[in-house]
């Protein structure tokens, strides 16, 4: 099958941990490199961020990147970009009517966008990823939300208008019903972890001696860092370890590494929290071998892609109970679900796992098995074709 992904703002080939880099990323990566594992023509349409790269490039894992030009060839915030989107619009039509995919799969709302304004004149199905909904980060963000003030109505209209929806968790199709989207319309296949990459098995990272916790990802205030921060109060001799940071320059140059050691002072566990800054994927595997737990309590995720990657390096993973990971941790057995953000609760969730290595073990353990069982990325390129197949008609 010919496989045309749109990601409008997240180049399967960028950094992690930059500005607006990030879960979407990786996934798309893992999915075209999936894909084309399985004999499928993959081709990614991102838009072009520096003058130097090629218009096209060959992943070393057997999808094509084709870079299109559609304003200026630098790093645009994704808030800015729906500017840009009809001559980033017009350059896939161009590109499509001279060889048409099977099936066009776009990832974020302004892909959805982009792509069925191509797609639909040359009568090619689209099938879109949200990733996230507007409609959810405004709820939870209220004035603090960036996103351009259309963007809800425009995800109605692409949700209308495209063939099928993939969400990735329950959470999300409950979502997408309160805007309309009837029943049937939309698939839930969560996202993958590379189980090669990810593993129990290989070198950890270098530690002191006391137990550690680990919280991953960009700082932002939604990630709620600040819960685990203080949570350290009732956890003694613990260390906390917030991997994330800015693509350029020291975390001490972030505003929210900035507040996040403020919140540290004020709870007196500034010296037991380190912030390493942004730490590059492949190095996050020996990460998560250092680490007792993964804290992650955000106060919404679509999906999260860091309790699958702690899953499959076998530690266990305490976690606000929200969005996908309500489906992706299973409380009790691989780690433990937290219903709301008090920071005692996540103390008290936590503290079984480093007081007992058995406990730890075990759910480590059940942790890899059900990464391996439900979500390496061949299970989901193979669940996500299904779909492809259904609006294909093939």
């Amino acid at each position: 099958m010919r496989i045309a992904m749109v990601s409008e703002h997240a180049s399967p080939l960028a950094e992690m941990g930059g500005e607006d880099v990030g879960g979407q990323n990786v996934h798309v990566a893992s999915l075209a490199a999936a894909l084309a594992r399985q004999g499928h023509e993959v081709t990614v349409y991102t838009r072009r961020e520096r003058p130097d790269v090629e218009a096209l490039v060959i992943a070393a894992e057997g999808y094509a990147v084709v870079h299109i030009d559609a304003g200026p060839a630098e790093r645009i915030s994704k808030d800015r970009l729906p500017h840009y989107m009809g001559r980033f619009a017009k350059r896939l039509g161009e590109t499509w009517g001279i060889e048409r995919p099977d099936v066009v799969h776009a990832h974020f709302w302004m892909s959805g966008l982009a792509s069925l304004r191509a797609a639909q004149p040359l009568d090619v199905p689209v099938v879109q990823t949200f990733h996230l909904l507007g409609s959810v980060e405004r709820r939870h963000l209220g004035p603090a939300d960036t996103s351009p003030p259309e963007r809800i109505g425009v995800e109605r209209e692409v949700a209308a208008a495209c063939a099928a929806i993939i969400a990735t968790c329950e959470d999300e199709v409950a979502e997408l019903a309160a805007i309309g989207v009837p029943e049937g319309k939309a698939a839930v296949v969560p996202c993958g972890v590379d189980l090669d990459r990810f593993c129990p098995v290989g070198p950890a990272a270098g530690r002191d001696g006391q137990p550690r916790l680990l919280a991953v990802g960009r700082l932002l205030r939604r990630k709620g860092f600040d819960t685990v921060i203080a949570a350290l109060r009732e956890l003694r001799d613990v260390e906390l370890v917030i991997a994330g940071g800015p693509a350029e320059g020291p975390v001490e140059s972030d505003r929210e590494a900035a507040r996040l050691r403020w919140v540290a002072e004020e709870c007196r566990v500034s010296d037991r929290v380190l912030m390493p800054g942004r730490v590059l994927h492949e190095a996050m595997p020996a990460l998560y071998r250092a680490s007792e737990v993964a804290v992650c309590t955000p106060w919404y995720e679509p999906f999260g892609i860091v309790p699958l990657e702690a899953m499959a390096c076998g530690i266990p993973v305490v976690a606000t109970a929200v969005g996908g990971m309500r489906e992706t941790v299973e409380d009790g057995v691989t780690g433990t679900l937290v219903d709301g953000y008090d920071p005692s609760a996540i103390a008290a969730a936590v503290r079984p796992y480093l007081i007992d290595p058995g406990r730890r073990e075990a759910a480590g353990l059940a942790g890899r098995a059900r990464a391996c069982a439900r979500y390496s990325w061949d299970a989901i390129a193979a669940e996500t074709l299904k779909v492809y197949e259904t609006v294909a008609g093939s």
